[in-house]
C-alpha cells in the first residue's frame, strides 16, 4: 500500500479520482438534472430562433436571447429552418468535435472538468472560443470571432501587443474591421440594434447563477494575466484571461480554459491539436515544421 502511494503515483491517483468524480457529475446533470429541469441545450434555442431581421429582444438570462454580432446571425440564419431536433444535433457534433481536437486522446479529461460539461449541456460558444483562441496563435484571424461574439474576451490580444507581434494584432484587428464593414452594407439596423443592446446589457446586471463580480473589477486583473504571461511566453494565461473578461461570469464559461491544454508549453514552438506532428513558431509566422519522432 505505501508502495502505492509512493510519491510518483500520488498526482495520478488525485488526477484519475478527479476525473473519476467528473465524469459522475457530467453523467448526473445528462441524464437525471436534465429530465428534472428540462433545461439541456438552453442556449441552443437562442442559435436556432434568431431572426436575422430583428435579432436582439429580450434580457440576458432570458431563452432565447441572442446576444451575438450581426455576423454570426447571418451565419445562423439558414440553419433556422431546420427541426430543432436537427439543429441541435448538429450543433452538439460540433461541439464535441471541437472538444475532440482540443485535447484528442484525451478528450474524458476535458468532459470531467464540471465547466466543460455545463457547457456541453446549455450548448453555449465558450469551447468555440477556446478553439478560436488556440487557432489565433497560429492564425490572428481567428479573433474575430472572439470579438464578434463575447467581445470582452477579446483582452487576450494583449498578447500580441505585449510582445510587440504588430503584424498578428493588425491581421486580428484587420479581418474584424473587414467583416464588421462587410456585413454593416447590408445590415446596418441590426448592427445599431446590437450597440445599443450591448449598452442596455453592461447596464443591467446578469441573473443569477452568474458570479456577481463586475466587468470592470475583472477586465484590468484580466489584462495583467495576459501581459504577465506574454513576457514569459506562458500561452495558457490567455484563455485564463479571456474566461475571466467574459461579460458574464458563469461557470460554464470557464470552459474556455479547456484551451490551457493545447496551449500549455511555455516554449515559443508549439503543437496544434490536429496538426499530425507540425509545429510552429508564434512570433515570426514562420511555416509549421514536422516534429523529429
Amino acid at each position: 500500500m505505501a508502495r502505492f502511494l509512493a510519491p510518483p503515483a500520488r498526482p495520478r491517483l488525485l488526477l484519475h479520482s478527479a476525473v473519476v468524480i467528473g465524469l459522475i457529475f457530467a453523467g448526473y446533470i445528462f441524464f437525471i438534472s436534465s429530465g428534472v429541469k428540462g433545461s439541456v441545450g438552453f442556449d441552443i434555442v437562442a442559435y436556432w430562433t434568431v431572426n436575422l431581421t430583428a435579432p436582439y429582444h429580450g434580457n440576458v438570462g432570458d431563452l432565447g436571447f441572442f446576444a451575438y454580432s450581426p455576423p454570426i446571425a447571418l451565419v445562423l440564419a439558414p440553419f433556422t429552418a431546420l427541426p430543432f431536433p436537427v439543429f441541435a444535433t448538429g450543433w452538439y457534433v460540433l461541439l464535441v468535435t471541437t472538444l475532440a481536437w482540443l485535447r484528442q486522446r484525451q478528450m474524458l479529461i476535458l468532459i470531467a472538468f464540471p465547466p466543460v460539461a455545463l457547457d456541453l449541456y446549455h450548448g453555449n460558444i465558450h469551447l468555440l472560443l477556446a478553439a478560436a483562441i488556440v487557432l489565433g496563435m497560429r492564425y490572428p484571424a481567428a479573433w474575430s470571432f472572439v470579438l464578434l461574439t463575447k467581445v470582452t474576451p477579446g483582452i487576450g490580444l494583449l498578447w500580441f501587443a505585449a510582445r510587440r507581434e504588430w503584424r498578428s494584432l493588425a491581421i486580428a484587428l484587420g479581418a474584424t474591421v473587414l467583416i464588421v464593414a462587410v456585413t454593416f452594407a447590408f445590415l446596418p439596423s441590426q448592427w445599431v440594434g446590437w450597440l445599443e443592446m450591448l449598452r442596455d446589457s453592461a447596464a443591467t446586471p446578469p441573473p443569477w447563477p452568474a458570479l456577481p463580480i463586475p466587468l470592470m473589477l475583472r477586465l484590468p486583473v484580466a489584462a495583467l494575466i495576459v501581459i504577465w504571461g506574454a513576457r514569459r511566453d506562458a500561452r495558457w494565461t490567455v484563455p485564463v484571461a479571456a474566461a475571466l473578461a467574459l461579460p458574464a461570469l458563469w461557470l460554464g464559461g470557464f470552459a474556455i480554459l479547456a484551451a490551457c491544454w493545447p496551449l500549455r508549453s511555455a516554449r515559443s514552438s508549439q503543437r496544434v491539436p490536429g496538426s499530425n506532428g507540425a509545429e510552429y513558431h508564434a512570433s515570426d509566422g514562420r511555416q509549421p515544421t514536422v516534429a523529429a519522432a
